[in-house]
Parts: C-alpha cells; structure tokens; sequence
C-alpha cells in the first residue's frame, strides 16, 4: 500500500505578491490607463516576476478585471419588504462606492477601457456587471411576489435602465443631488 502524499506542483501562491500585482494595476491604471499599461510595467511596479502574473491571469484584461472588482464593496442586495426601500438601498450604496475620487477615477477607466477594448468589457461584464445584474433580479422578483411591479417586469431591463441614470449622472451632474434624480429618474421608469 502506498501511503505517500501528493505534492501540488510549484510553490504556493503568495497573498502579499497578489495584492501587490492588484495595487500595482490601479495604480497604474490611474496614471496612464488602460492601454499604456503592460504586463511588464505592472511586475516590476509590484516587486514580482512577469511569470508569477502570468501563472494567475491569462491576459491583462483578467487581471485588469480582478482589480478593479477588488476595490468594489460587494453589493448587498437589501430586501427591507418594499420595493422603494430596497431600490433607496441600492442607491446609498452605488453613491457611497462612486461618488468618490477613485470611485469617479474608476468609473472613467471602465468606460474608455470597455468602449476600446472588447476583451475587457466581456470579462468586466462576466466577472462584475453580470453577478451583480442576476442579483438585483431577486429585488424585483420579491416586488412581483409583493405585486409592487408588474409581473412582466424585465428585471434586467431595470438594472440596466438604473445603471444607465446612475452613470449619466455622474458624467454630467444634475442640479439635484445624485441620489435624488437617480431616485426621481428610476420612478418614471417603474411607474
């Protein structure tokens, strides 16, 4: 009977040098973007060998991806029994993620990064957007259980519609506060 144990290959991976390559990228990524930034450039920022980067990511857009969703609280899906309350929810928390420097900083490098480079917005929609957009499904499914909303009611429809408001505000402040026109805007479309 053989009683010996199988080794993993290599060495195991280092937490320090992983958050070292994710801070490495945002910082990078704040300094000269998307496409300037390499592979190159984000190992020796981090201290670690291009090789290391590459036994954990396939692509820079993958590792791109990872770091930003690291600096992302996750969103926590409210379910406080009414419809308005959870949506007030959500709103609170996108405000208190975004409505920041790196926040703004982070959306701006997502927008231009995913506008120019396919590979990057499927893997941010896989990774971030998707998740959170099969998430928030649950939101309006307890409002048609609450018959809040229509029964019909396209949930995704719904978070890609507040999603859209809550970027457009961004970009272009309105005269109210964030929350209250995001608020005021996602009510026309629930009506």
């Amino acid at each position: 009977m053989n009683d010996t144990k199988k080794k993993s290959p290599g060495r195991p991976r280092s937490t320090v040098s992983h958050e070292a390559m994710l801070k490495a990228v945002l910082e990078l990524l704040s300094e000269v973007g998307f496409e300037a930034m390499s592979i190159e450039a984000i190992a020796t920022r981090a201290g670690v060998g291009k090789t290391t980067i590459y036994r954990r990511y396939s692509s820079k857009d993958e590792l791109v991806a990872d770091a930003i969703e690291s600096i992302r609280e996750e969103v926590l899906i409210p379910d406080t029994g009414n419809l308005w309350s959870d949506i007030d929810a959500l709103i609170e928390n996108a405000a208190q993620i975004t409505l920041t420097s790196l926040g703004r900083q982070t959306v701006a490098m997502i927008i231009s990064s995913a506008s120019s480079n396919s590979g990057f917005a499927q893997i941010y929609w896989e990774k971030y957007l998707q998740p959170r957009r099969q998430a928030f499904a649950m939101v309006i499914e307890r409002a048609k259980a609450r018959n809040e909303v229509s029964k019909d009611l396209d949930a995704g429809l719904v978070f890609d519609v507040m999603s859209g408001i809550m970027l457009y505000a961004l970009i272009f402040p309105p005269v109210e506060s964030w929350k209250a026109y995001v608020r005021r805007a996602i009510s026309l479309f629930l009506r």
